[in-house]
């Protein structure tokens, strides 16, 4: 630490907060924005959307990414945001009535564990997907 002017420099980068992570992720995903949501998540990351298995590490979420906005067109709208110490939760629709929520653990300004409700047989019917047996 070097003090100039009775002022302290730092070399400290200044961590963001899981909110801002995930204002971040959000405009991301509305982005359809692979490579910018794909680096809020630490290497290991856990994403479980509980109506899918859950998806582990940064290069598979990243390919869920790539699979999930080649099938349909998503948007989120937050309708509430929260934040309770490393945690950041999301409750949101999107703009054809589809409600769910996420919950996102995030540590050192990454995203390493996130949990997603949502109702996946009104979404799959919603864009005219497959259904399946």
């Amino acid at each position: 630490m070097v003090r100039l002017n009775n002022s302290e420099i730092t070399n400290e980068v200044k961590m963001e907060k899981p909110i801002e992570v995930l204002e971040n992720w959000i405009a991301a995903f509305n982005q359809a924005n692979i490579e910018a949501i794909s680096a809020l998540y630490a290497d290991g990351a856990i994403n479980h959307q509980v109506a899918n298995d859950p998806v582990i590490g940064k290069s598979a979420i990243r390919q869920m990414f790539v699979n999930e906005f080649a099938l349909a067109e998503m948007t989120c709208i937050p309708e509430n945001i929260f934040q309770d110490g490393e945690w950041a939760i999301l409750e949101w629709k999107d703009p054809s009535g589809l409600r769910g929520c996420g919950f996102f653990q995030i540590q050192d300004g990454k995203i390493v564990f996130q949990r997603g409700y949502w109702d996946k047989l009104s979404f799959l019917k919603q864009h005219n997907l497959s259904i399946p047996q």
